[in-house]
């Protein structure tokens, strides 16, 4: 059975009991959302439209060559359009620019040091023959893509991870999910990554790796993670397929 959980409904099947930490959470969450558009408003303001790059300004991005890159390079792991078939693989398709552009520059061994920010072999060796005009297209193309999202499979997982998505383990030092990432699960670009519609596996393996340590280039993540065990982390990342 898939299960698609979205905003407007506030979640009311599975809604958590109330409580004091609930309430709270909730007023918290409003007022993020609101401050997130409005840095988001700003934002855009500051830096204008994708293609109206002026003098002085950085390039405006080739969509038409970014989807070269994608059906060439990427298309294997990622598909096309971004929509990953494989649950182990994430899902780029609506993915913000800035935050794919980020992750492509971290795989890559910076001048002078031993290794890359974000270690992993096989976008490593991608990463590497990546221009900055290439790296600029390509993340443009996914962010314009629209995402065909994963779906939450798993009732009695989506209950405990709503909890820690809205509400955190505070006796874990876990903070709430959508304090970041939005009450949507739509982040903030350039901050923080859209998660709603993540494949589950692909999701809770990120937490896993930012726990151990294997995946090092969020030293806020890496914290919270350390607060999560396995079913703590399964059933955010079940939460997330779901989320719209």
């Amino acid at each position: 059975m898939e299960i698609m959980i979205t905003q407007a409904s506030s979640c009311r099947p599975f809604s958590a009991p109330s409580s004091p930490l609930v309430a709270a959470n909730k007023w918290a969450v409003k007022a993020l959302t609101m401050s997130h558009a409005l840095i988001f408003a700003i934002a855009s303001l500051a830096t204008g439209p994708l293609h109206a790059a002026g003098p002085g300004k950085v390039a405006a991005a080739d969509l038409a060559k970014g989807q070269a890159i994608a059906s060439a390079v990427c298309v294997a792991c990622h598909a096309a359009d971004g929509n990953s078939a494989i649950s182990t693989y994430p899902i780029l398709a609506g993915q913000h620019a800035a935050y794919l552009a980020k992750q492509l520059h971290n795989y890559q061994v910076k001048p002078g040091a031993a290794s890359a920010e974000r270690a992993n072999a096989i976008m490593a060796g991608f990463a590497a023959t990546l221009s900055e005009d290439d790296i600029r297209n390509v993340t443009a193309f996914y962010a314009a893509q629209s995402i065909k999202p994963a779906y939450s499979k798993d009732k009695t997982l989506i209950e405990k991870g709503q909890r820690i998505y809205r509400a955190g383990i505070p006796a874990q030092g876990v903070p709430a999910c959508a304090g970041c990432h939005g009450p949507n699960g739509m982040g903030i670009p350039s901050q923080y990554p859209r998660l709603s519609g993540q494949h589950t596996d692909y999701a809770a393996a990120t937490l896993a790796a930012f726990k151990s340590g294997e995946r090092a280039n969020s030293g806020q993540m890496m914290t919270i993670a350390k607060g999560m065990n396995d079913g703590d982390m399964k059933a955010v990342a079940e939460y997330l397929a779901g989320l719209r």
